[in-house]
């Protein structure tokens, strides 16, 4: 017999099959909405849970990768279903509304987290610092392309050969920073000796766990991302907005409990490796495979974004640098960064 403690940590997981029955039986979809935002919360927390394990078996360089990758796996997955059906302009936004929502907004609620607990919170700066150029990077192939497109305009063959160009940089960069990270510089990500609370779980356990939660958060986003349409039209919400707040939000909601739960234990060197690193793959390595993505299936999707997207990520990366620049934290820098991201998402907001 299940006992009542037992049952009340498995209640919440509940949402899930809800989610999947909301949709079948054609449900309102702010409530089909709902139940699938909710149901992306506990796997969240499965996820941060496993992601502690292994950086307390792996280190906290490789715990945040993985948690980074496997939060951004459910990322990659709705913007090949939004290319499939041509909403190219919801998959460019949804990858802009994941640069600046995992820097500002998971980063800066994360920040904040910590802060209410230790008065000050340290990390490795040269690691942080690594990021913070990655970012930038990732601020310099958005904004050219887009200035191109203004100074130049009526190119679109020239555009296209500069996106792949540029997004086959990029792939070099981001395999140069993985190189670094876990080869010639592995030392700086190794971070201090964290002890999880009760049984410690095996490396095997803690991957399997991450998959089969990961597999999940896809599917339910999948549900999410379905009514998203609809409810943009129900309440007059614009496409750019609905892929940078909205679609980014959900989508990044394993980096935003991940994050929150390492920086309340303390550990803002992974707090900083699952934010900041989720947003350079982003830039680095899943912008530039749509783009290629988008070639082969005839569904063209360029590195051209609008000028409002563009400056979002410059303005991220650059408030992340001067965050991140000393190796240290507190909570009004997590204040900070959500009143940076809660100004962008308004402009986003009112855009026509």
């Amino acid at each position: 017999m299940i006992s009542w403690k037992k049952a009340l940590t498995l209640a919440p997981f509940l949402l899930v099959p809800a989610a999947f029955l909301a949709e079948i039986l054609h449900a309102p979809p702010l409530v089909t909405f709902a139940a699938a935002g909710l149901a992306l919360l506990p796997l969240a927390g499965l996820m941060g849970k496993a992601t502690e394990h292994l950086a307390t078996r792996a280190g906290a360089g490789l715990g945040a990768f993985l948690n980074a990758t496997f939060g951004n796996a459910a990322e990659l997955i709705l913007a090949f279903a939004a290319l499939r059906e041509g909403l190219t302009g919801v998959v460019k936004a949804s990858i802009t509304g994941s640069i600046i929502g995992n820097s500002l907004l998971v980063l800066g609620a994360a920040i904040l987290a910590g802060g209410l607990r230790q008065p000050q919170q340290k990390f490795n700066p040269t690691a942080a610092g690594v990021n913070s150029t990655l970012l930038a990077l990732s601020a310099t192939a958005l904004i050219l392309p887009a200035t191109f497109h203004h100074l130049v305009p009526g190119l679109p063959v020239a555009e296209e050969r500069m996106s792949l160009v540029i997004s086959g940089i990029l792939l070099c960069a981001y395999g140069a920073s993985l190189f670094f990270a876990f080869k010639t510089h592995k030392h700086l990500y190794v971070g201090g000796e964290h002890h999880v609370e009760g049984e410690t779980w095996s490396t095997r356990k803690s991957l399997g766990v991450l998959v089969g939660a990961t597999v999940l958060v896809a599917f339910v986003s999948e549900v999410l991302v379905a009514q998203v349409e609809a409810l943009s039209k129900e309440f007059g919400l614009n496409e750019v907005f609905v892929g940078v707040v909205l679609l980014a939000f959900f989508g990044n909601a394993a980096e935003h409990s991940s994050a929150i739960f390492m920086a309340w234990r303390n550990r803002m060197d992974v707090a900083l490796g699952i934010t900041v690193g989720s947003s350079t793959q982003i830039a680095l390595f899943v912008a530039p495979v749509l783009v290629f993505a988008g070639y082969f299936m005839g569904k063209w999707v360029d590195l051209v974004f609008t000028m409002q997207e563009v400056a979002a990520v410059a303005v991220s990366a650059w408030i992340v640098s001067l965050v991140s620049h000393d190796g240290e934290s507190h909570w009004l820098e997590g204040i900070l960064l959500l009143a940076v991201y809660a100004i962008l998402g308004v402009t986003f907001f009112f855009l026509p």
